[in-house]
């Protein structure tokens, strides 16, 4: 029972390092830093990220009534001028609006800064920042809890293999029931309702968002198809569990749904 608690403990540990680095260096984790403006520093968060309808907020907490500034934005990926709107101060803070733009539809953003002769840009290489659909939490919440658990009942079977223990079996049999229910059940629904498209990964697309769930459901398929007639599937359980860390490493949402602009014509600012 001890050893079996240690597991586990194991287990969660390495799956939450792995979501946790996974949100972290993800393109849609918030664009923080800090700059220096009459020898005050301003700690800046910029969102990469706009759910549902209306235009994307920009707030700077700046209480220095000194301190004014603009943003710079674009359509991403183009080479199109870039346009300014003005950081309009309310009390503490100063505010802007990106304009609204398509399901799937990216700026690129930066903040100018200015106090008197001083002067501050935030951050150095332009945030970028995509549009979507907003998703209920209904459907998230499910969603994230489904893919977090088939993590840590991954791992914990190939830790369990690794020591032989009876549970590993089981634990991977949970783990790749919630990898069906959060990958291809919640996970397509999530994407149509956020951008009007079911599935964009292989063979119509790579979204590494879908690739990577595609290759963990072939590295488990294989566990599966292993285990037939109790079968020792130790090594089939360890692999598979090893490319589910490695592929889940990957930033979430790299090379996601994207509009392409060609099609549409150009945005003005207001």
């Amino acid at each position: 029972m001890q050893n079996r608690a240690v597991l586990w403990v194991l287990a969660a540990f390495i799956t939450l390092v792995s979501a946790v680095y996974q949100r972290m260096t993800g393109p849609t984790y918030p664009a923080r830093g800090v700059v220096t403006l009459g020898g005050q520093e301003l700690r800046l968060r910029l969102a990469r990220t706009h759910g549902g309808p209306g235009d994307q907020p920009v707030v700077i907490k700046a209480a220095d009534t000194l301190v004014a500034g603009e943003v710079a934005w674009r359509r991403f990926p183009t080479q199109e001028a870039w346009q300014r709107l003005p950081l309009v101060r309310e009390d503490s803070v100063l505010r802007a609006s990106l304009p609204h733009q398509p399901v799937a539809g990216k700026l690129e953003y930066q903040v100018h800064l200015t106090r008197g002769a001083e002067g501050a840009v935030f951050p150095e290489r332009p945030a970028i920042t995509r549009f979507r659909n907003a998703v209920p939490v209904s459907v998230l919440i499910p969603h994230v809890s489904a893919m977090f658990f088939f993590m840590l009942f991954a791992t914990a079977a190939a830790l369990g293999a690794l020591v032989r223990a009876p549970q590993a079996r089981r634990d991977a049999f949970i783990g790749m029931g919630l990898l069906g229910v959060g990958g291809f059940c919640l996970g397509p629904l999530m994407q149509y309702i956020a951008f009007g498209e079911w599935w964009t990964g292989i063979p119509f697309g790579w979204d590494l968002t879908d690739n990577k769930t595609l290759f963990a459901a072939v590295a488990w398929a294989v566990v599966f198809w292993r285990m037939r007639g109790r079968r020792e599937v130790r090594a089939e359980i360890i692999i598979a569990a090893a490319v589910t860390l490695i592929i889940f490493a990957i930033p979430h949402s790299t090379w996601g749904s994207e509009v392409d602009w060609q099609q549409l014509p150009p945005t003005t600012g207001r």
